[in-house]
């Protein structure tokens, strides 16, 4: 999502080890009886844009940062064009339909304000596609999953735990609610999640700057998600979005600015 290094500070260490201590022993329970498999680097893109997502098509790849979005040359590495558009905090990138999405807030100004961004993606006009208006805390990532719109308002510090992951119907009623599992919360630290994709049936999320893929899924009941693996990645935390050629994942490395691909293992 953001820069938190200089938000993060607020919230000590002793204020996460008493919910830390109590899940350690179910995180490492978790560890043991499920494989790990990990996601292999295949390719760089340097982008000075790398700072918050990426996503790729057949034959360009798009770096988001705060407030643009690049376009590449998938091929040759070559930046093509920059969006045009007021943008202050963009934090994802999900093609679908033929135009880019993006989660955007006003982070972190109060009251919390997100709506989804999209970009044309010949014009590279961005615009805004939906206003949630005031939002209980700050959209991070946006998608499509069974013909709705699946979107995760994230908290920080000692209120991450309020975190959630909302399900939407086409016309923007909320069908659904899901907190995260609290053995997910003592990984994120003082963050929240900054990436998410569906894939298949499952969920796989990213923190904030964490090398780390983790692999949520619906509950049958209930409504809080199940934390069901974590995978190692070259991504540093931030938007993930899959990568249709080979169906592995694209994501960023922040403090290199480049665009990288993954593939499993």
């Amino acid at each position: 999502m953001m820069n938190h290094a200089e938000t993060a500070g607020m919230v000590t260490l002793e204020l996460r080890l008493p919910l830390m201590m109590l899940v350690a022993f179910h995180c490492g329970m978790l560890a043991a009886a499920d494989p790990v498999t990990a996601w292999r680097q295949t390719h760089v893109i340097p982008a000075a844009e790398a700072g918050q997502a990426a996503a790729t098509d057949e034959h360009f790849v798009y770096a988001v940062n705060n407030t643009h979005v690049a376009k590449y040359d998938r091929k040759t590495g070559q930046r093509l064009a920059v969006s045009m558009g007021p943008a202050q905090h963009l934090n994802s990138a999900y093609l679908w339909d033929g135009r880019l999405y993006s989660a955007h807030s006003n982070y972190p100004k109060n009251p919390e304000h997100s709506e989804i961004k999209v970009l044309d993606l010949e014009s590279m006009q961005l615009t805004t596609f939906h206003d949630f208006g005031e939002s209980e805390g700050s959209l991070t990532w946006a998608n499509r999953h069974a013909d709705q719109w699946w979107c995760h308002f994230a908290f920080y510090g000692i209120e991450n735990h309020r975190s959630y992951l909302a399900r939407y119907d086409n016309q923007w009623q909320e069908t659904g609610r899901w907190t995260l599992p609290v053995e997910l919360i003592a990984r994120l630290g003082a963050f929240s999640l900054s990436g998410g994709i569906w894939h298949g049936d499952e969920l796989l999320v990213t923190g904030h700057d964490d090398p780390i893929v983790f692999r949520l899924r619906l509950p049958r009941s209930g409504h809080v998600l199940e934390l069901i693996g974590a995978e190692p990645a070259p991504f540093t935390g931030q938007g993930i979005a899959v990568d249709p050629l080979t169906g592995g994942l694209v994501g960023i490395h922040r403090p290199k600015k480049q665009v990288l691909f993954a593939e499993p293992e």
